[in-house]
């Protein structure tokens, strides 16, 4: 469906292609984590389980950043996660005001039980599209990941760079 935004064609067509963007990103991520529910996980706690499996112990900070989560809503879900079993707490011996959370060997189970179903069903879902757009959809959503990231950089940093400039 056509926006009905009355700005001019440039702001029409990202506002167009924005919408796209967005309702496709959530319906792919709400079939791709459909699963997650029948192991009694959420999105963020599977994120966690994921990033642990493959990069080791991290502190909170860490995690945040890697699944791209503000670390205090990180804090219930490390918590869940604890009680659960799935990871453990511990100080860091370099920063005792830190804490490293690590996987725990039901985590470590969980995670490998898990993950290649997981991304059986991404290639499944990303199969309607052939190689060549698969790889310009990675290009594509980069670039605007990258940009995005610049301008908030820009807004946070008080600098004033022009953001009306497209490259």
């Amino acid at each position: 469906m056509p926006n009905r935004f009355a700005g001019n064609d440039a702001e029409r067509a990202a506002l167009d292609a924005y919408i796209k963007l967005w309702r496709g990103a959530h319906a792919v991520e709400v079939t791709a984590n459909r699963h997650l529910a029948d192991h009694g996980l959420t999105l963020s706690q599977f994120a966690v389980l994921e990033a642990l499996y493959h990069l080791g112990p991290l502190s909170q900070r860490q995690l945040a950043d890697k699944i791209l989560r503000s670390s205090g809503n990180l804090t219930m879900v490390i918590d869940n996660l604890e009680r659960g079993d799935l990871v453990s707490r511990e100080r860091n011996p370099a920063d005792r005001r830190a804490f490293q959370i690590s996987l725990t060997a039901g985590g470590r189970g969980l995670i490998e039980r898990i993950l290649p179903g997981h991304v059986r069903g991404i290639q499944v879902l990303f199969g309607v599209l052939d190689p060549q757009e698969l790889r310009q959809l990675s290009a594509l959503t980069r670039k605007l990941g990258l940009e995005a990231r610049r301008q908030d950089a820009a807004r946070t940093s008080g600098g004033r760079a022009d953001l009306t400039q497209h490259k």
